[in-house]
């Protein structure tokens, strides 16, 4: 079984690549951790490549046509809805209208 801290080559030129990219990881572990806490107080026991895959395959693209815009996201499956419920990160709905929030830019 593959470790979480499990190390690869890192061929980094600068003290400061060297720095982020250390700080980026261990963020990530902190992350991760924080993650499968709020998991576990929600009583669920999900395996983190299940998770992963699923979380992966939720997309959304954008629409346009007409002078109108659309986000349409994928369906939500597997894992995806008790992670994001974990969490507390309302999934955003499948169709959801952009115009709006363009005109106001404009």
């Amino acid at each position: 079984m593959k470790s979480i801290l499990e190390t690869k080559p890192i061929f980094h030129q600068r003290d400061e690549t060297i720095r982020d990219h250390v700080f980026c990881r261990f963020l990530a572990l902190a992350m991760r951790k924080e993650l499968m806490k709020r998991l576990e107080q929600s009583g669920h026991d999900l395996e983190w490549a299940h998770m992963i895959q699923d979380l992966e395959s939720l997309q959304e693209t954008t629409i346009e046509e007409n002078g109108k815009r659309l986000a349409v996201r994928t369906e939500c499956v597997g894992t995806c809805g008790k992670v994001f419920q974990s969490v507390k990160v309302a999934i955003p709905p499948t169709i959801r209208d952009l115009s709006p929030c363009m005109q106001a830019i404009a």
